[in-house]
């Protein structure tokens, strides 16, 4: 199994299977932070479309926090993993708790990342979500549901790497999904990277503060335009 030098190689790798949306004055390239920014930074910049962020916060379980019961998104949206609530039989009031402190965190980091500016009209657009990669999906999956409340023309979820079955669930969710490769078997997202340092409140910052300028778009060469897909 082959693996990204860090999420800015990831982006370029990505951004090559996105071709078809280059230059479209419809196509808002959406990061999911902390860790799908750079990626999407550099999907933004080869496209020539404008980057933004769209924050959705893990609800992990109490005491495992990298295991995910669930995600919360703008707008109220709350995606839970019933699997893992049934399984580990999670009361209703401990889920709402860990909700409750998320969506502090995810009020906290849009005034953070955005200092100030709106967030990126989507009605009638193609949103491209962009994330560093997607192991249970729950972030991506909340992600979606409440960009679709914004009524957008067309939702690609876009990564560098997934889970197989993580792909498979998110098809029926998003109207395409794209992914550079899909490790066999899959372990962990950072396990598709050589670096795979923590992101930043600085670095997504400073990457949404620097928006690509005109000068500095890439235009697609001469070839044609295929979409990698994450097939079975």
């Amino acid at each position: 199994m082959r693996v990204f030098r860090d999420r800015h190689e990831a982006g370029r790798e990505l951004a090559e299977k996105l071709v078809p949306y280059a230059h479209r004055p419809e196509t808002v390239i959406l990061a999911l932070p902390r860790g799908g920014v750079p990626v999407a930074a550099e999907v933004a910049r080869k496209l020539g479309a404008p980057l933004d962020v769209f924050v959705v916060r893990k609800l992990g379980v109490p005491g495992y926090e990298e295991l995910a019961m669930g995600a919360i998104a703008s707008g109220g949206i709350r995606v839970l993993n019933q699997d893992v609530v049934r399984s580990l039989r999670i009361p209703e009031d401990v889920i709402d708790a860990v909700a409750s402190r998320e969506l502090e965190e995810l009020t906290r980091r849009e005034r953070l990342y955005r200092n100030g500016r709106p967030s990126t009209e989507i009605r009638d657009r193609t949103v491209i979500l962009v994330d560093d990669g997607l192991a249970t999906g729950a972030t991506m999956q909340a992600a979606v549901q409440s960009v679709r409340q914004q009524h957008p023309a067309r939702v690609v979820v876009a990564v560098p790497t997934a889970a197989r079955q993580t792909c498979e669930r998110l098809r029926g969710e998003a109207d395409e999904l794209v992914c550079a490769m899909v490790p066999e078997p899959f372990r962990t997202v950072g396990a598709s990277y050589e670096d795979f340092t923590q992101t930043t409140d600085a670095e997504v910052r400073e990457l949404l503060a620097h928006p690509v300028q005109p000068g500095e778009l890439e235009h697609p060469a001469n070839r044609p335009l295929m979409l990698t897909l994450c097939e079975p």
